[in-house]
């Protein structure tokens, strides 16, 4: 059995502020720990449930150079630095098993949410159209009342989300998704169910509304964008761990987010001139709005390379 544990940092429990997750701010230090603690424990819980698994951890965060390699869990190896392929979610393949998403966060324009954000705070929203909530389900091979628990899924199985030809109702349908959409989705591109995700509350309800059968695991109450109840870091982690192992236990149970192509995305950027950069690239294009871009992907691998390639361009400023 391979797990792939992503870890992100703004969802971990006691952090709520930036001078916490920022490594040149006072306090990096102390949140890099409460993370490390808590990618161990979910290590542990999916040991418990798998003493031979080969378990990965992916560093997601900021610099992807956080989670200290000498006080992480031996029997796991970590995936550390950029830049590199699938991004948060290096490591994962199609021979994964299961995916774990640990400190995730919100998206942008969404909350109350500690830290809220998508991918970085030129992106203010991402929008992949697809197929109606009820058209999901009939595409899943399952009847609107029917039960997905129970059912084992192969590689490219799962909640499919299919673009309809032009014409079809359903086509008006666009989900918006944050970090947490855009990983389950690339998981799901090949094959592999998230089966964990903790966070504060908001990010849980955001993972439970596309992944009901997921396990979320609140380790804060979101207050606002820097405050939150939060709660101790050991029973964090000690609930983290049970749920790890209840949750790869689990993960036949739960499928794939496979959103099949072709796709149509729009992404709202910030910045004019990330949109005039985005522009250069083969088949983005300006939509009527003053800060929208759009392009067709033919399949959802395509797409989130591209969605990332936007969020690159964001961060460079004009010479």
């Amino acid at each position: 059995m391979k797990a792939l544990i992503s870890v992100d940092m703004e969802g971990i429990s006691g952090i709520v502020h930036s001078s916490e997750t920022n490594p040149e701010r006072y306090d990096y230090q102390r949140g890099r720990e409460l993370m490390t603690a808590e990618a161990d424990a979910v290590i542990a819980g999916v040991l418990d449930a798998e003493p031979t698994a080969d378990v990965l951890v992916a560093d997601a965060h900021g610099t992807f150079r956080n989670l200290l390699p000498e006080q992480l869990d031996r029997r796991a190896r970590l995936v550390r630095g950029k830049p590199r392929a699938l991004n948060m979610l290096a490591g994962l393949d199609e021979e994964t098993d299961a995916a774990l998403f640990v400190g995730y966060h919100v998206r942008a324009g969404e909350g109350p949410g500690v830290l809220a954000h998508t991918m970085n705070g030129e992106i203010l929203d991402v929008r992949v159209t697809g197929r109606a909530p009820d058209e999901e389900v009939r595409a899943s091979g399952r009847g609107p009342d029917e039960d997905v628990r129970g059912t084992a899924h192969t590689p490219g199985e799962g909640v499919q989300v299919t673009a309809p030809t032009p014409g079809e109702d359903s086509r008006t349908t666009a989900r918006s998704l944050g970090e947490i959409g855009l990983n389950a989705a690339m998981a799901g591109h090949l094959g592999v169910p998230v089966v964990l995700l903790s966070g504060d509350d908001a990010a849980c309800a955001e993972a439970a509304a596309l992944i009901p059968e997921a396990v979320t695991v609140p380790v804060k109450e979101a207050l606002g964008m820097a405050a939150a109840v939060t709660l101790h870091p050991e029973e964090a982690r000690d609930r983290l761990r049970r749920a790890a192992a209840d949750a790869v236990s689990r993960r036949t149970e739960i499928p794939p987010l496979a959103l099949t192509g072709p796709l149509d995305v729009e992404v709202d950027l910030a910045s004019p001139h990330t949109i005039d950069l985005a522009t250069l690239v083969p088949g983005v294009s300006r939509t009527a709005g003053a800060r929208t871009v759009a392009f067709t992907a033919p399949d959802y691998g395509t797409a989130y390379r591209l969605i990332r390639l936007l969020a690159q361009l964001a961060t460079i400023r004009p010479a």
